[in-house]
């Protein structure tokens, strides 16, 4: 019968009691499903990450196309000519030019230096052996380059060292072989560097380096291996401890930090760690290890700091520079632009109108650079060009704030406090031509240790950990200054020895390069291959 009634008639009949039981229980559901909401959200989002990690461009440049006849965005502040240069018009007709093929040694376009050995194979040619040769002429040669590999090979060097007798008195003299970087040791020092390169650069472990050399057939105990790695960047050290120094030094520094596995937590389960990489304004990167992401890590490594710290929002940085008055804090526009295209599915044109305005002042960015401005003349374009882009993007931030069909935990109204939150440290590159607008250079500097991880994985102790960070610095600066890693670790590995301890600035990579890039050291089979070319 109570089925039947209607629903005002079934309220009458409940309770007042029963009604306030009812009202509780509709906004625990309205509760939950709001949580549910948000949760399929979180997911929805993390799912959509993954799949750009896994399908989507690792690249986080902005390719917009634009309509006929549409204007761009802030078309008066776009990047224009520092000169005006008066051009002339001129209209002609020619041939359509052949494909460039900049630095190509060969028609088909295959590029290698000098240092790239040759091998010629002389095509035989029938008729000009035996009885018929007289018939024939040579008159032009058709050359044709094809690229070879060989298989990956390591080369046994035997020293035969004579034992001489003195006729007279009988003494007996032998000349000893050269002495290895390490006493009693079986590496000379091109399989060392072949070692650091292998695994550092190349991210090949060593336990594959090892399969190869199984190969090649030769038996060599993988302990051996990780033996002659642990001594070898040991060093190494010092240099890395000059150049962390001379980065220190520097009036303009830039910092990230980045995770990564070392030491076992317990069986089964690796510690969680971190890598601190400092980039100084003299090109010079430094992976300080650190088993921990506390503020206690850039105390320690910054207290004798004084100039502009470039990071992103990581609040551990905000805090340090509030204790430390002589430090000015920058804080990155990469980072800041993120936020926006993580909201980009919920607010698609404002977050369009963002970018395209962040966009512009990457462009001016650029401008400064392809011009290699000056301080005085980066300055003065900041001023006249950037200050207005970056004045009109914080004006938009806080229009966007005061919408009331914001919802207060969507992405995009957190990307408008982030930016709000941190107007004043985004603007510091505005006063200052040595301060960069965002941390990029950092991040590209840590490219091996996330290419690492997906190779090594994880560091099996802490030491093994802090001496990856030690190599990898040292690789990574190489890389910056256009050195070939294996150069200079072959040069400073065999001069590191006998080199003053004083003057170890000198084999940081930046000096290395000025004192002795144009001739390094070289190991016994460089030489022996060089001699044969």
């Amino acid at each position: 019968m109570l089925a039947r009634m209607s629903i005002e008639d079934q309220t009458r009949h409940l309770s007042l009691q029963d009604v306030a039981l009812l009202l509780q229980t509709n906004d625990k559901l309205r509760h939950s499903n709001s949580e549910l909401e948000t949760q399929v959200k979180s997911l929805q989002k993390q799912l959509d990450w993954f799949k750009r990690q896994l399908f989507g461009q690792t690249s986080e440049k902005r390719l917009i196309d634009t309509a006929p006849g549409q204007g761009q965005l802030f078309s008066a502040l776009a990047p224009t000519p520092i000169e005006n240069i008066p051009t002339d018009k001129i209209t002609y007709e020619r041939a359509k030019a052949r494909k460039c093929r900049d630095e190509a040694v060969t028609d088909s376009g295959l590029r290698f230096d000098d240092s790239v050995e040759v091998q010629e194979i002389r095509i035989a040619v029938p008729e000009l052996e035996g009885a018929d040769a007289e018939h024939y002429t040579v008159i032009d040669e058709r050359i044709t380059y094809r690229l070879a590999q060989r298989r990956s090979s390591y080369v046994v060097l035997k020293y035969i060292q004579a034992v001489i007798k003195h006729k007279q008195s009988g003494q007996l003299t032998t000349k000893s072989a050269p002495t290895p970087v390490f006493e009693k040791s079986l590496a000379d020092v091109s399989f060392l560097t072949g070692l650091l390169i292998d695994k550092f650069l190349y991210h090949q472990p060593l336990y594959r380096q090892h399969q190869r050399l199984l190969i090649n057939g030769i038996t060599l105990s993988r302990t051996t291996l990780t033996n002659y790695v642990h001594r070898t960047i040991q060093l190494l050290e010092l240099i890395y401890d000059a150049m962390l120094r001379n980065i220190l030094r520097s009036k303009v520094l830039a910092m990230d930090e980045t995770p990564t596995k070392a030491g076992r937590k317990h069986k089964g389960k690796m510690q969680q760690a971190w890598y601190w990489p400092l980039l100084g304004e003299m090109n010079e990167i430094a992976f300080h290890f650190s088993p921990t992401r506390a503020r206690k890590v850039v105390d320690e490594l910054l207290k004798d700091f004084t100039g502009t710290l470039v990071t992103d929002g990581y609040p551990v940085y905000s805090a340090y520079v509030k204790d430390n008055q002589s430090v000015t804090h920058a804080q990155c526009w990469m980072h800041n632009r993120r936020g926006y295209v993580e909201a980009e599915k919920e607010e698609p044109k404002a977050v369009a109108h963002a970018l395209e305005m962040i966009g512009l002042l990457y462009a001016h960015e650029t401008m400064i650079k392809d011009k290699q401005l000056d301080d005085v003349a980066a300055l003065n374009y900041r001023t006249d060009y950037c200050k207005p882009v970056v004045e009109t993007f914080f004006d938009w931030v806080q229009a966007q704030r005061q919408r009331a069909d914001l919802n207060p935990k969507s992405d995009f109204t957190k990307a408008l406090q982030y930016s709000a939150n941190h107007e004043d440290k985004l603007k510091i590159f505005l006063s200052d031509p040595r301060v960069p607008a965002d941390t990029g250079a950092v991040e590209r500097g840590l490219r091996p240790i996330a290419l690492g991880r997906r190779n090594w994985l994880f560091s099996w102790t802490e030491v093994g950990a802090q001496y990856t960070g030690i190599i990898q610095s040292l690789i990574a600066t190489c890389r910056m200054h256009k050195i070939n890693p294996a150069d200079y670790l072959t040069d400073v590995i065999e001069r590191v020895d006998t080199h003053p301890a004083s003057a170890v600035d000198e084999l940081t990579p930046r000096l290395w390069k000025e004192k002795y890039g144009k001739s390094p050291l070289r190991s016994v089979v460089d030489r022996v291959n060089n001699a044969l070319v």
